[in-house]
């Protein structure tokens, strides 16, 4: 069964199929939120938790393909499990290359729908572990002062003290204290664990 505070967004103009969706998706145990439009979705209050759209194709106005290059844009990209009456190959093969999770042909089964829900809320939560691990981590860079941000992009380049000390124009004893703090603020228990972490943020190497 779903986690209660798992929500689904049900986009289509058809007000029975919203209704029919609905019904069949809350039987799952989800939380249901259904919109007619594209413009209506747009307008709604976030949520933090994890989320899945499941989106018609072909509406009036604003499309289900439009909305999914939409959402291209965000910081954090909601998965999209599409359903139409109307698809084709081009099309399905479009909306699964834009990142769809899914693209289920009108009529499906509900066992199809929801295993593409649960695929869909699955990808988003481990996407959102994934954004507050990286948030997590800048937080940590963002207390480095600028001198232990260049020793921190230089100690995971795999360079000594006291090549670190030559690249930037300091002693070595000077490298000793930055990196001993680099370590601390960014909690790392080996220069393996510190370059992960560089890895995870993009850190990049920058001259005094």
């Amino acid at each position: 069964m779903a986690v209660a505070t798992t929500v689904v967004f049900v986009v289509d103009d058809d007000p029975s199929v919203r209704k029919s969706l609905g019904r069949v998706i809350a039987s799952a145990g989800y939380a249901v939120e259904a919109f007619a439009s594209a413009r209506e979705f747009l307008e709604r209050v976030p949520v933090s938790g994890p989320c899945c759209l499941v989106l018609d194709v072909r509406m009036p106005g604003v499309t289900g393909m439009d909305l999914q290059k939409m959402l291209a844009e965000a910081v954090h990209q909601i998965p999209v499990v599409f359903i139409t009456g109307h698809g084709d190959v081009a099309m399905s093969v479009a909306a699964m290359k834009s990142g769809a999770v899914d693209f289920l042909t009108k009529p499906f089964a509900s066992k199809d729908l929801l295993g593409a829900i649960q695929r869909a809320v699955d990808k988003d939560t481990r996407d959102l572990g994934t954004e507050a691990r990286t948030g997590e981590i800048q937080a940590r860079v963002r207390r480095l002062t600028p001198r232990e941000r260049q020793v921190f992009a230089l100690v995971v380049t795999g360079m000594l003290n006291k090549q670190i000390a030559a690249e930037l124009g300091i002693v070595e004893k000077t490298v000793k204290v930055h990196r001993a703090r680099v370590m601390d603020k960014m909690q790392a228990g080996s220069v393996a664990e510190l370059v992960r972490l560089a890895a995870n943020v993009g850190v990049i190497v920058t001259k005094a």
